[in-house]
């Protein structure tokens, strides 16, 4: 009886996730944590991947790089301007650069590897800082209102349209190109970083979404995808750190080579 060839299989992605360290309060503790809100975890693992939490470490980051499939960079505090060369505008909020170095160290390792990489709000900028970008370190008018975030920590009317390149990681991830995005920031980019361009902007013009211009699946976007369920950018990006963990779990192609004729 002729046995039938065994297909490899390709290993659930594991994507790992940027974890927030600053202080925090629960039950009877107030004390340093290293946090991710579920709506990330959440989001990763409907897609079928595993969300591995990565928590700040100031030693090199190519074991945390070793174990995962595609990096995830999530919101949160505002980016030391020393970062990108700029002083300090009285309206930036509190900075830990301490999170800071530690996710420009792995993400500068993910790129370099050619991992899938999301960047989602603080992400996307981090991206474009990461390749020598800018920010603007407040969007808040004159009369104090910012239509990038209406109210703290909350979402609630702060639906409004992105026009998405066509054709681009963008647009293909998000599966149109005008896409109601979510947002929540009071900073935007300013400079774009190099080897980035801007794929999508708001109505007042703001940059949306970012990708690298090479072709490799590296996408940071200003609106919160977690926060809508309908969303499918996660599901892309899944699929993209899919990909990656079949080259993975394939390894590295050591057939001998035949010599060649003289």
């Amino acid at each position: 009886m002729t046995e039938r060839p065994q297909t490899q299989q390709v290993e659930e992605p594991v994507i790992g996730i940027c974890a927030v360290y600053e202080r925090a309060r629960w039950s009877f503790w107030d004390q340093q944590a290293h946090l991710v809100a579920d709506s990330y975890v959440s989001s990763v693992q409907r897609t079928g991947a595993i969300a591995l939490l990565l928590p700040v470490d100031s030693r090199a980051p190519e074991a945390l790089l070793d174990r995962i499939d595609g990096l995830l960079l999530i919101g949160g505090a505002d980016i030391d301007p020393a970062m990108y060369g700029a002083e300090r505008d009285p309206a930036t909020e509190a900075t830990y650069p301490d999170r800071d170095r530690f996710e420009l160290a792995l993400l500068g390792g993910a790129l370099e590897r050619g991992l899938p990489v999301l960047a989602i709000c603080r992400g996307m900028q981090l991206l474009n800082v990461a390749l020598g970008g800018t920010l603007l370190q407040d969007l808040t008018g004159p009369d104090g209102s910012n239509l990038h975030r209406r109210a703290l920590g909350s979402f609630e009317g702060t639906e409004h349209e992105v026009r998405l390149e066509p054709g681009s990681l963008a647009a293909r991830a998000s599966g149109e190109e005008v896409h109601v995005a979510r947002c929540h920031h009071h900073q935007a980019i300013d400079v774009v970083g190099e080897g980035l361009v801007v794929s999508g902007r708001a109505a007042d013009g703001l940059p949306e979404a970012i990708e690298t211009s090479g072709g490799s699946w590296v996408l940071g976007v200003q609106w919160h995808p977690e926060a809508d369920e309908r969303s499918r950018v996660f599901a892309a990006f899944a699929d993209a750190a899919r990909a990656q963990a079949g080259l993975r779990t394939k390894g590295p192609d050591l057939t001998p080579r035949a010599e060649p004729a003289i």
